[in-house]
């Protein structure tokens, strides 16, 4: 029985702590992009330029890596939050949508960002003789283009976050902040300025209910909790 307890008082707790992690890490990661406030999109070259040598934004992207674990936690709860709702069918879509591009963002940093930081022990030369493939890479040639699927993360969690919101299962303001959150996060590279407004926004959303849910002493973790509007 105290076994059983533990059990659930450690995954609810785990459970809070990614509500509250994973939009502080995206908070992190964005606020440490190189010319924040000077939003312009960016093309292949200028990302790689951009990525060169750059040790800070390297350790946010590795961040993001791990923190895309967190997220499938975070789809995960809302699949099982309305499970039993009326937006049962909708959570359960969006779940498994936000889910595929979670994966496909964790190849995105892993193929993309993380492989830059292995290149800054390189000279300019060697560098420069790099560029055609790297080109090729950021330009999501071959199978890279399933890259892509990083579109389904905010399509995925949208759907739940306006099925949260119709269904009661967390606070309409609540919802409506996550639902803004979430498709304002895939704004593209250069205008990382949006990209942070929108992991604030996610903030406010999220880390209030992760909060609560450590608090709680409610064995099942599926269930709702209150959360003042």
């Amino acid at each position: 029985m105290y076994a059983d307890s533990l059990l659930y008082s450690t995954r609810r707790i785990g459970t809070g702590l990614a509500f509250i992690i994973f939009p502080a890490v995206f908070i992190f990661a964005f606020a440490t992009h190189p010319g924040l406030l000077q939003p312009k999109l960016l093309g292949p070259a200028e990302l790689i330029h951009r990525a060169r040598g750059a040790g800070l934004l390297h350790f946010g992207h590795a961040l993001v890596t791990v923190n895309t674990a967190l997220m499938v936690v975070v789809a995960m709860h809302f699949m099982k939050l309305l499970d039993r709702r009326t937006g049962a069918r909708a959570g359960f879509l969006g779940g498994a949508l936000a889910i595929a591009g979670t994966l496909a963002l964790a190849a995105d940093k892993g193929a993309l960002c993380l492989t830059m930081s292995a290149l800054d022990g390189l000279s300019d030369a060697e560098f420069a003789g790099m560029m055609p493939g790297l080109l090729a890479m950021f330009s999501t040639q071959g199978w890279l283009v399933l890259i892509w699927g990083i579109l389904l993360l905010p399509v995925g969690f949208g759907i739940q976050a306006i099925a949260l919101c119709k269904s009661g299962a967390l606070p309409r303001r609540q919802s409506r902040l996550f639902l803004a959150g979430v498709l304002l996060i895939g704004t593209p590279d250069g205008v990382e300025i949006v990209n942070l407004t929108a992991s604030i926004l996610l903030a406010i959303a999220l880390v209030p209910y992760g909060m609560q849910l450590i608090r709680s002493d409610r064995a099942d973790i599926a269930a709702p909790v209150a959360v003042v509007a």
